[in-house]
């Protein structure tokens, strides 16, 4: 078992990783709570055991389902249930669950604890770990939601063990991200040891910069890596891609707008690929795009405060790169297809 710790002063809280480690549920629950409820999904097969007096309430499968309807019915269901602002919510599941029930816990009597135990090796190594949790409106991805760090955070390695080979890629292309944050060969590692070094990764970047500041290009906002194209394919949803697939796409196009601006060359964009490759990952534009509507929805992401705005790659790292062209992003999308 391996256990890193998110430090945030008196907000700290630990992310334990290995196999078997669900059973440390109960030594890490707040002690005062004396109700659990536990969020998840039909078909997830890890089943906790929290010690003290719980109940399931299950959320819908897929992006319809992280709503603010949602959010809205699942609290209902905790008020009528009697869940108190001492209880705690433990979130089993995808990157979906923990979003949606991490949400739903920072709203719920102005905020109750959440522990997450991710089932998914995406969920793992980025949406349990930081405090980021949200829903979907029509009009984009995660546009409404809150920062709420959890209590703690338990990476079960054995909930790998079921999940299909293309759940198991979506969490590699989140994998790859961190690879070109760092540069870490994360593929050389045994699983344990990998899915730590994305948690410390997070964990670092999230500590130095919680809040995600504007002002700070090379802050948490770089987690968002190949995440603004990513969005906005998912937003558009007429394309069959898991989350990290997308960010693979969002990847290999950031390489290349980061080419057009000068800001890398040709030799980097091509490691790009090799990398996404070495992860099985494609990084493709889906066929039948349309890059006019991607422009339009990538236009209002949540970095876009200054006109089009990405996560860049360039001579000092990567960063945010602000007020782009829309006509060269949209160009750069047809060079592409």
């Amino acid at each position: 078992m391996i256990t890193v710790d998110v430090s945030l002063g008196d907000r700290s809280y630990p992310v334990l990783v290995g196999a078997g480690a669900r059973r440390s549920l109960p030594t890490l629950l707040p002690a005062r709570a004396r109700r659990v409820a536990v969020v998840s999904q039909r078909g997830i097969p890890l089943a906790v055991g929290p010690g003290k007096e719980h109940r399931r309430f299950d959320i819908g499968d897929g992006e319809a389902h992280k709503s603010l309807t949602t959010i809205g019915e699942l609290c209902a269901a905790w008020a009528q249930w009697g869940l108190t602002r001492g209880d705690v919510v433990v979130a089993v599941g995808g990157g979906l669950v923990t979003d949606v029930a991490g949400f739903a816990a920072a709203v719920y009597h102005r905020g109750v604890p959440v522990v997450h135990v991710p089932t998914t090796l995406l969920g793992m190594v980025d949406a349990a770990i930081g405090g980021k949790t949200g829903v979907n409106l029509a009009e984009g991805k995660n546009l409404v939601g809150a920062f709420w760090q959890p209590h703690a955070v338990i990476c079960d390695l054995d909930a790998l063990e079921t999940l299909p080979e293309r759940e198991l890629r979506s969490g590699r292309g989140e994998l790859a991200k961190y690879h070109f944050l760092t540069g870490d060969d994360l593929l050389a590692m045994d699983l344990e040891a990998r899915v730590a070094a994305a948690v410390r990764i997070k964990a670092e970047v999230v500590a130095a910069d919680e809040r995600e500041d504007p002002s700070n290009p090379r802050g948490r906002a770089i987690l968002n890596y190949g995440h603004t194209l990513a969005h906005a394919l998912e937003t558009v949803g007429r394309y069959d891609l898991r989350h990290g697939e997308a960010v693979a796409v969002g990847i290999r196009y950031a390489a290349r707008l980061a080419h057009r601006l000068g800001r890398i060359d040709e030799a980097r964009v091509a490691h790009h690929d090799a990398v996404l490759a070495d992860y099985g990952l494609d990084g493709s534009l889906p066929e039948g795009c349309d890059p006019d509507a991607l422009v339009q929805v990538m236009a209002r992401d949540k970095k876009a405060v200054d006109g089009l705005t990405f996560v860049l790659d360039g001579p000092a790292g990567v960063e945010v790169v602000a007020n782009l062209d829309a006509a060269l992003v949209r160009d750069v999308l047809d060079s592409m297809r």
